[in-house]
């Protein structure tokens, strides 16, 4: 390998670590605030890790004939596609992995989502599992669109896929006052691909607790793991897109970006835990009949404001 290749591979460390290191905090953020929510205050902090820690010690369970390299596959892909999420929300101004079209990469991260969930649900080989898993496709299939669309809205609004230039185009006016439809389309579909409150019925209990009805110790703690990262990796991002990320006054511009992500992180647990899961056709008639429509509409004021100079 040239000494120039391999100096960029080892340049390429304290990024990818940084990225470990803020999706674990953002996770154990997501499970304390949702352990706050359920149970109080009392071991909030304390709980998760040692949820986690018993997982790493709890021996695994098997089935009839799974494909055990499929499943292994798919309860690693979704931490690891968690954090590669996350590897485009801004931190300081500055992307922790940049990219030329960062709007495009954090949507991919999502599709590539659907496989490595579909994967957790196929390889144990039990049926409760794999109607979670095709509940789990055909929730993200309707939800892929109006979340893409919203992303769009705002790379729109900022004639860039750049993250870091959709935050420099909110300095004067957050995105959420001109679209509100598309930041709450965002937030709501993260919670889908994350089978998360109303959305949960992959994992819901008719089904004995469906995609996640096999795993244990480790298997499990990865995709536990996997979905609060995401869902914290999806709150950073809506901080940045529709929510002027680090903008704001007297405090440094990094604590502005954490108060507005724990905000958005405590509304996501706090709905989520006090809305009834829906069923699956539901959220699917709900994702094409309205979210659709709705993106688009809201994709068609922004493109008029743009033309207007509105953002200019």
């Amino acid at each position: 390998m040239p000494e120039q290749t391999l100096a960029e591979v080892w340049g390429l460390v304290p990024a990818v670590l940084g990225v470990v290191a803020v999706g674990l905090v953002l996770g154990l953020v997501v499970a304390a605030v949702d352990r706050v929510v359920v149970f109080g205050a009392s071991g909030a902090a304390v709980e998760p890790i040692r949820s986690s820690a018993r997982l790493l010690v709890e021996q695994r369970r098997t089935t009839l004939a799974p494909d055990r390299l499929l499943w292994r596959v798919g309860c690693t892909a979704v931490p690891t596609l968690a954090l590669l999420s996350l590897a485009v929300v801004p931190v300081g101004g500055r992307t922790l992995w940049s990219t030329s079209a960062d709007l495009v990469w954090f949507n991919a991260m999502e599709a590539l989502l659907w496989a490595a969930v579909w994967l957790v649900g196929w390889g144990p080989n039990g049926v409760h599992a794999l109607t979670g898993g095709y509940r789990f496709l055909a929730q993200g299939l309707a939800y892929e669109l109006p979340l893409m669309f919203a992303l769009i809205t705002a790379g729109l609004a900022a004639s860039s896929l750049r993250v870091t230039d959709i935050l420099a185009t909110q300095e004067d006016l957050w995105f959420v006052v001109t679209m509100p439809v598309a930041f709450v389309v965002f937030v709501a579909s993260a919670a889908a691909f994350a089978f998360w409150g109303p959305f949960a019925a992959p994992a819901g209990p008719d089904i004995a607790g469906g995609v996640t009805s096999e795993l244990s110790g480790v298997d499990r703690l990865l995709v536990e793991a996997g979905r609060a990262v995401f869902l914290g990796a999806s709150a950073a991002m809506a901080a940045v897109l529709f929510l002027g990320g680090d903008s704001g006054p007297w405090l440094p511009g990094p604590l502005w970006h954490l108060l507005k992500t724990l905000a958005v992180v405590a509304a996501l647990v706090w709905l989520g835990r006090r809305m009834p899961v829906l069923r699956p056709d539901r959220t699917v008639e709900v994702g094409w009949m309205v979210l659709v429509p709705l993106t688009l509409l809201q994709a068609l004021v922004v493109a008029v404001l743009v033309l207007n100079g509105f953002y200019a």
